[in-house]
């Protein structure tokens, strides 16, 4: 049986799917963090997280297969406490937030992210490897929230100067570690169900799709203009959130 969602609801969702699938491919890594916000405009963000992580699990296979062997392995090694740590607090954190906190906070994650990809900086000299824990605690945290792992991890990924098939594939095969970690937190929370798990297996192709595309896109597409799309969409669906959350 499937979410009894509107016409523009999964229109939402198959396009989100698309993009995070777009985003594990490669291209424009990162934007994947749009796809919760998204959904969260047209259905609760509960439900927007319980029914992306199983996709974004299939994902992880398209992705991981497709640049494994390129990672920095010290790299993804360093990332797995804080990992556990972020999503332990995030699982401690769920239920204390009501739909309209868990909309607010997509929205200011959305907003800190698109400002972040619109302003960041270039860092003028490699950071020290001790940032990786709390990098990743962060991205654990965002990551159990929203999906939203990527901004915490580039911020300390990008100046650590690794090329850039590395940092792809560095990025790729943390974000599948944390995914897998929050599996069993999310099934005991309940925002994995059997009417999600459908939901997520009809969408599998979206995402299959969307990796596959991904991948092609990297060498075929003006990236920088489509960072600028991303981000403008970024900053509307944030604010947007939030608007919903004071209403």
């Amino acid at each position: 049986m499937l979410p009894d969602y509107s016409v523009i609801a999964w229109l939402l969702i198959l396009f989100s799917v698309y993009l995070t699938g777009v985003s594990k491919g490669g291209f424009a890594g990162g934007f994947g963090t749009l796809s919760v916000p998204l959904m969260a405009l047209a259905i609760s963000p509960t439900q927007a997280a319980g029914l992306l992580l199983p996709l974004l699990l299939v994902m992880d296979v398209f992705a991981v297969k497709a640049w494994w062997g390129k990672q920095d392995a010290t790299e993804v090694w360093r990332f797995v406490p804080g990992l556990f740590i972020g999503v332990a607090v995030g699982t401690l954190l769920f239920d204390s937030l009501s739909e309209q906190g868990l909309r607010l906070t997509l929205g200011v994650i959305t907003l800190l992210f698109a400002a972040y990809m619109l302003l960041k900086p270039v860092a003028k000299k490699p950071i020290s490897s001790r940032w990786a824990l709390p990098a990743a605690s962060v991205c654990g945290f965002t990551s159990f929230m929203a999906h939203a792992g990527a901004p915490p991890l580039n911020v300390y990924l990008l100046p650590r100067k690794l090329s850039k098939e590395t940092f792809i594939a560095t990025c790729a095969v943390s974000f599948a570690v944390v995914n897998v970690i929050k599996l069993a937190p999310y099934m005991w929370l309940g925002e994995i169900n059997v009417t999600s798990a459908w939901a997520s297996l009809l969408l599998v192709p979206i995402a299959w799709i969307g990796v596959r595309n991904g991948l092609w896109l990297q060498s075929r597409v003006n990236e920088t203009l489509f960072y600028r799309l991303v981000i403008f969409a970024m900053f509307l669906v944030g604010f947007n959130l939030i608007w919903q959350a004071l209403k």
